[in-house]
């Protein structure tokens, strides 16, 4: 009788899962594992809210497993090493694991080869729709530029969704450590796990997304990305669901999958992105700790950033164009670096994806991906075009909330701003006049 393990990290789902699949149908026996590995909190990456969100989807995990006659392991420690340690307690002839693209995934990755030798099986396609390596352009490592990248993307032939098992055979007696916990500082979590997630697509109206994603008082976004970032949801079965849904929504929500396959791309040609500029700049940073402070905290006297920092503080989780605002008032308006911030999204994200986040804070800040690396997203015309009625203001910022609406983006100009709203800590007509003096512009 031969026994497999299947080491579960950032695909806990049962559905459209390689590693899984392999397990099921190679072996007659399962052991599905999870390690809680110190290193994580250690790099700083244990961020509260991910964890409180991580430990109700390995909840969920082993429910769902439990119904196929099997449950879920959970070990603490070095990941290599217990995972060594349960192939030499169970006698498993194969240990089956999901391909990462940052530096702790290929460390780990690197230490199971090691310690297992042949009998460790990596399974690319689990995290992504496409493997990283799969689209390359000729005489390169990877796409630099989105727009062709998309296009060999659209070319390139994907897997069809593997199903559930519904049934698994696991040892009885297999010690289990505590799922691990955190007390999370966002007001609510989104509902944890796999079924959550599909219900989540299933329920979402994509007609609108091409048309409301950007728009900052709509709920019109997917609100799937903890799942994907956890892989409660599979990026490969979810862009064919887009696919059998079709319209204009749906097209647009599926070259969000394209963005963020791109961006895994990017980092595993370049794992030094996580933490290096992607493009060298040649303008020198400003550091000023009070305005920084003033940034994290929403008070810098622009109602549209102190918004969408409010909301990441209380959510841990913000829309996607408060983020490119956000990312861009720091980076270009206020000329700082880009790592304090891409940090503090991911202390507060319960998204908090490496690839996604980092490569996007690079994309804004001008030394990442972007063809036009000098734009600067100006928060007050952003903030009419995407909330002209002020809806998303108001609803973050009450103290704002009677301001009419010809003054909610300008508080500074109305006689009836609170006393104890902040000046805007830059002029409002220089949100750019730092990136433009330090270019010679």
């Amino acid at each position: 009788m031969t026994l497999a393990i299947v080491l579960f990290t950032q695909d806990l789902r049962l559905h459209d899962n390689p590693a899984l699949h392999a397990a099921h149908t190679r072996a007659d026996q399962v052991v599905p594992l999870f390690v809680t590995d110190p290193a994580v909190a250690a790099a700083g990456f244990a961020a509260p809210n991910r964890v409180a969100f991580l430990s109700g989807c390995l909840a969920e995990l082993d429910a769902a497993l439990r119904r196929t006659g099997s449950r879920l392991t959970v070990r603490e420690g070095d990941t290599a090493e217990q995972t060594a340690k349960l192939a030499a307690e169970t006698g498993a002839t194969a240990v089956h694991v999901a391909a990462g693209v940052s530096t702790y995934a290929r460390r780990r990755e690197q230490r199971l080869r090691r310690a297992l030798g042949e009998r460790l099986h990596v399974h690319d396609g689990s995290l992504t729709a496409v493997p990283p390596g799969a689209v390359r352009p000729i005489g390169r490592d990877h796409y630099a530029v989105f727009t062709p990248y998309l296009r060999a993307w659209q070319q390139t032939p994907r897997r069809a969704p593997l199903p559930a098992p519904r049934a698994l055979r696991t040892p009885d007696d297999l010690p289990s450590a505590p799922l691990p916990t955190a007390t999370p500082t966002a007001r609510r979590l989104p509902d944890p796990g796999e079924a959550a997630a599909r219900r989540t697509w299933q329920h979402w109206h994509a007609d609108d997304y091409a048309d409301l994603h950007d728009a900052l008082a709509d709920d019109a976004t997917s609100h799937l990305s903890p799942y994907l970032h956890f892989g409660c949801l599979s990026a490969n079965e979810l862009a064919h669901l887009a696919e059998q849904r079709g319209g204009t929504g749906a097209e647009a929500f599926a070259r969000q999958l394209v963005w963020r396959d791109f961006h895994h791309q990017v980092l595993a040609a370049r794992p030094a992105a996580a933490h290096s500029d992607y493009r060298p700049r040649p303008v020198p940073w400003h550091n000023d700790p009070d305005e920084f402070a003033a940034w994290r905290d929403g008070r810098t006297g622009f109602p549209v950033i102190d918004a969408a920092m409010r909301q990441l503080a209380e959510t841990g989780w913000m829309h996607n164009r408060a983020r490119l605002l956000t990312a861009s008032f720091l980076s270009k308006s206020l000329h700082h670096d880009w790592r304090p911030g891409a940090a503090h999204f991911l202390h507060h994200l319960v998204d908090g994806d490496l690839a996604n986040n980092q490569l996007n804070w690079q994309w804004t800040a001008g030394t990442g991906t972007d063809t036009r690396p000098n734009r600067v997203l100006n928060p007050l015309v952003q903030a009419d075009r995407h909330d002209p009625e002020g809806t998303y203001v108001r609803r973050w910022l009450p103290e704002l909330a009677h301001l009419p609406t010809q003054d909610i983006h300008r508080p500074w100009q109305s006689l009836l701003c609170p006393a104890d709203y902040p000046d805007p800590i830059i002029p409002p007509d220089a949100t750019g006049h730092r990136l433009r003096t330090a270019l010679g512009k």
